[in-house]
C-alpha cells in the first residue's frame, strides 16, 4: 500500500496543470462591466437629476457667505464669474453669528438634538428588529393579518395623532410633554411600520437553513436572533438606522410642538434665528450648512450599507 500511495503522489507530481488559454471577452465600449449595454436615457436622467439637486444646494452654499444687502441685490448665479467676486460682498460673519447665537444657544441645540436623534433611532430598530423576527420565522394565529395592520399605518399622515398626542402627553394625561421622552416615545411610535416593514421584507431573503440548523442545536429564539439575525441583516438595520436618524435629525414640526425652548433641537434653532420682516435671513443659509455636517457624516461613512440594505431585499430568490 506504501508503493500504491508512492506512486499514487508521484503521478500526481508530474502533472502539469494546463493553463485556461480561454481569454475573456474584450471589454466593448458602451457596455458595463456585467455585460449590459449602457442606457442613454438613463444617462441624461441621472445627469438632469444630478443638476437638478446640485444647482439650490451652490445656491445655498453662495448665499451663506454673503451679506443681506448683496444677496438681496444680486442672484447668486451673478458669482459664478470670477470678474463678479470683487463685489460679491463674501463675509463669514453669518456663520460666526450662528455658531456664537445665544438666543437660542445654538451649540445647546446641537447636544439636544444629539439627545433626541440616537435613541429615537435605536429604539424603534430595536423593537422592529425583534418584530420583523417573529413575523418571518415564527408561526402565530393572526399573523399575516396583524402584518397587514401595520403596513396599512403608513399611509396615515402623522399630523391627526398630533392631537390626541398632545392630550395623552400633556398635562391631561402623563404629563411628559416637553420632555426627551416624550419625542422619543413620538418618533418610536411613527418609525416602528416602515422599520418593520423594511426588516421583515429583508429577513424573508434570508436562508432558512441557517435558523433550522439552530433549531436542531437547541438554539433559542433569543440566541437565534442575537447570534445569527443581526449579523446577518446588518445592512438592513443601517440603512433604515441612516433614514431615521435624518428623519429625526431634521424633524420640525414634532419638536416644536412636544419640546420645550431649552430642549430645543438645531431645526428649532434654526427656525428661531429669523426674525419679524424677515431680520436674519441671512443667518438660515449659513445655519442650514451647519446643521448638515452631521448629517452629511452618518451618511457617507454609512452609504455601502445603505445601498445593499435598500436593494438585498427588492428581489427574492
Amino acid at each position: 500500500m506504501t508503493s500504491d500511495f508512492i506512486a499514487t503522489e508521484a503521478g500526481m507530481a508530474g502533472t502539469t496543470t494546463v493553463p485556461d488559454t480561454e481569454s475573456k471577452p474584450a471589454k466593448v465600449r458602451g457596455q458595463m462591466k456585467d455585460g449590459r449595454r449602457r442606457s442613454l436615457v438613463s444617462i441624461v436622467t441621472m445627469a438632469v437629476l444630478c443638476v437638478l439637486w446640485t444647482v439650490p444646494t451652490v445656491g445655498l452654499l453662495v448665499t451663506s457667505f454673503r451679506t443681506r444687502s448683496d444677496a438681496a441685490g444680486s442672484g447668486w448665479w451673478t458669482l459664478l464669474w470670477p470678474g463678479n467676486w470683487s463685489d460679491a460682498g463674501f463675509t463669514t460673519n453669518n456663520y460666526h453669528e450662528v455658531l456664537n447665537s445665544t438666543q437660542p444657544p445654538m451649540k445647546d441645540a446641537f447636544i439636544n438634538s444629539l439627545v433626541v436623534a440616537i435613541p429615537a433611532t435605536v429604539i424603534p430598530i430595536m423593537f422592529a428588529a425583534f418584530a420583523a423576527y417573529a413575523f418571518t420565522f415564527m408561526d402565530f394565529r393572526g399573523k399575516d393579518l396583524l402584518f397587514i395592520l401595520i403596513v396599512g399605518v403608513l399611509v396615515v399622515p402623522i399630523q391627526v395623532a398630533f392631537l390626541p398626542m398632545l392630550n395623552l402627553l400633556g398635562p391631561r394625561g402623563l404629563d411628559i410633554s416637553g420632555q426627551f421622552f416624550a419625542v422619543w416615545l413620538l418618533h418610536t411610535g411613527f418609525g416602528m411600520p416602515l422599520a418593520i416593514y423594511t426588516l421583515r421584507n429583508y429577513m424573508t431573503t434570508l436562508p432558512k437553513t441557517v435558523i433550522e440548523s439552530a433549531k436542531i442545536d437547541g438554539a433559542s429564539h433569543f440566541q437565534t436572533f442575537w447570534r445569527l439575525i443581526v449579523p446577518m441583516s446588518v445592512p438592513a438595520l443601517a440603512a433604515f438606522a441612516i433614514l431615521q436618524f435624518l428623519w429625526v435629525w431634521n424633524d420640525l414640526l414634532i419638536a416644536k410642538l412636544f419640546l420645550t425652548n431649552p430642549n430645543g433641537t438645531v431645526i428649532v434653532a434654526l427656525q428661531s434665528l429669523i426674525g419679524t420682516a424677515g431680520k436674519g435671513q441671512e443667518l438660515l443659509t449659513a445655519g442650514a450648512f451647519v446643521s448638515m455636517v452631521l448629517p452629511m457624516l452618518v451618511f457617507f461613512s454609512m452609504q455601502r450599507f445603505f445601498v445593499r440594505g435598500l436593494t438585498s431585499g427588492a428581489v427574492k430568490g
